[in-house]
């Protein structure tokens, strides 16, 4: 990726505080974030596309993350996902979506976010994300 279109994220979480700091830390680091806190809303916005790396947060009202990655996926089955939660997820339910390129529950770990995390810890991991 290179110029401008490898930094295009979008951040979908329930929790507009936390949206609201994501999206300021991750700019500042030279992000551009699109946030949305209705995951149905993020859904009808999404295009083909448009962004290079989609944080899921696990557990919103109406939808949850899967779901949306799922009907995201018809979208759009090239764009990156990564899937944010403060809880625990088995790895059971990560091998229930069909992930691209997962092979070992470490490969499947690095596709979750633990909440809380740092924003520098943040920034570090969508880098390495984008760029490997």
């Amino acid at each position: 990726m290179s110029g401008d279109s490898g930094n295009r994220i979008l951040l979908v979480d329930d929790e507009p505080d936390l949206t609201a700091i994501f999206s300021m830390g991750l700019e500042d680091n030279g992000l551009k974030v699109n946030t949305f806190n209705d995951p149905q809303l993020a859904l009808s916005e999404f295009k083909e596309g448009a962004y290079d790396l989609v944080i899921l947060d696990y557990k919103m009202p109406n939808m949850n993350g899967f779901e949306l990655y799922r009907k995201i996926r018809k979208v759009d089955e090239k764009v990156r996902v990564c899937f944010l939660t403060a809880f625990d997820i088995h790895y059971e339910d990560l091998k229930r979506i069909p992930l691209q390129s997962i092979s070992t529950e470490q490969d499947a770990m690095k596709f979750l976010i633990q909440k809380p995390i740092e924003i520098d810890d943040l920034v570090k991991r969508i880098k390495e994300e984008l760029i490997s």
